[in-house]
């Protein structure tokens, strides 16, 4: 398994953690997703390697901003 964490910003509520956890989930490959909107914290888990510009471009559709956590 890998994990992926992200910073999002612009998220306020459990709302925007549910529009980023849908759009993330569309992604192939990933097998769980935890997001903290009060943190600005992604986690995505996947059993293949995630591209992490899919998870950007994910968030993005979703109405905000990522960057991946080194």
């Amino acid at each position: 398994m890998a994990t992926s964490e992200f910073r999002v910003t612009g998220m306020t509520c459990g709302h925007c953690e549910a529009a980023v956890r849908a759009e993330v989930a569309q992604i192939p490959g990933v097998d769980g997703i935890d997001v903290n909107a009060r943190s600005g914290r992604l986690v995505v888990v996947s059993s293949v390697p995630i591209d992490a510009n899919a998870v950007l471009g994910a968030v993005d559709e979703a109405g905000y901003e990522a960057v991946l956590v080194a």
